[in-house]
Order: C-alpha cells, then sequence, then structure tokens
C-alpha cells in the first residue's frame, strides 16, 4: 500500500522519502532527551543503527517513513506504520527535532500532508495515534487537525518511575474532507 515513497509538498515543510542522507537529524532527533520522553522512547540507537534503519525504509512496502524537512533542514519524522491491510487502517507517529522546531506548523502541516496523500492513494479507512496525557501540545493539534479522541490506555508509560496514561486518537477517511486544510 505505500510502495510509492512520495514528495509531499506543504507551505513550511517538505517531506521526502526518508534516506541514510537523513541519519544524522534523525540521529540528533532520537537522541534528544525531551522527544525521547515525548514519544516513550527507552530504547538507544547509535549512528550505525540509525543509518541503516533509513537505508531500509524505502524497501519496506508496509509502511511511509518521510522526513520532515524546512528550509532544507532535517527536523522530524512523519510516518505511516502498523498497516492492517484487512481493516485498512494504520497508525501515524510523529516526531520534531526539539525547540527549533517546536511551534512553526511544522508538525501540523506534515500531518495534513501524510493525511491528505493517505486518503487520496490508498484505500485507508482510519489513521489513529497515540499521545501520553502529559503531551497536551500535542493533543491539542491532533484534535484542531481533526483527530478525535477514542479511549484511554491506563498506565501504558513508565517514565522516570510515574505511570502515564495514552489517549488514542484517530481521523476517518469520512470525516477527513470536511476538515483537510483547516490549518491553512
Amino acid at each position: 500500500m505505500f510502495a510509492e515513497k512520495p514528495t509531499l509538498t506543504g507551505e513550511r515543510v517538505t517531506l521526502r522519502p526518508a534516506g541514510p542522507e537523513h541519519t544524522e537529524g534523525l540521529f540528533e532527533l532520537i537522541s534528544d532527551p525531551e522527544v525521547t520522553r515525548l514519544t516513550g522512547s527507552h530504547g538507544e540507537i547509535d549512528r550505525e543503527a540509525a543509518r541503516q534503519w533509513y537505508a531500509t525504509r524505502a524497501e519496506q512496502g508496509d509502511r511511509l517513513d518521510l522526513a520532515i524537512m524546512a528550509d532544507g533542514e532535517y527536523v522530524g519524522e512523519v510516518v505511516l506504520n502498523e498497516l492492517d491491510k484487512h481493516n485498512l487502517a494504520c497508525n501515524l507517529r510523529i516526531a520534531l527535532i526539539g525547540p527549533r522546531a517546536f511551534g512553526k506548523g511544522y508538525g501540523s502541516e506534515a500531518i495534513e500532508l501524510v493525511l491528505d496523500h493517505a486518503f487520496a492513494t490508498t484505500p485507508l479507512h482510519r489513521i489513529r495515534l497515540g499521545v501520553y496525557t502529559f503531551n497536551e501540545r500535542a493533543r491539542h493539534v491532533y484534535k484542531k487537525i481533526g483527530f478525535v479522541e477514542e479511549g484511554v490506555e491506563r498506565d501504558a508509560l513508565l517514565w522516570d518511575g510515574e505511570w502515564h496514561d495514552s489517549v488514542l486518537m484517530s481521523v476517518l477517511r469520512t470525516e477527513w474532507p470536511a476538515r483537510s486544510g483547516s490549518l491553512a
């Protein structure tokens, strides 16, 4: 479903197929303590593992990994993964490189571009995501874009000795046309 790896262009960002040329950006992203907290990522990987990961993204027909570029610089990634072909559903994941990318509309535009692409070029019906309750900024953005809160996974993340809930959100194909372009 995601064999084609498009380049998607918006006003603020360009989404490019993630590749080894984005390794340094990915390594910066996954090395940022705030990013790892917001994404609940406990593991650590080194530069070579990051390079190998991005070097294999083009081969994956069941997922779409796109580097978020702003002014020619890598500022994060947006990914459609966990494809469920039978139920025409997948997961969306996004991560931005800390303060230099936050609050500039990069994430909102990247999500809208990838949703526009997914609903226009695939038969997907549902795109979901999970967001930790302490990440109010992201929850606000997802709601503004059109994601609907569906439920809560209680105590889904153990971080620094404290439990945190995760909110499940989704957007359906039938809802997207009415909301598409709402941030323009």
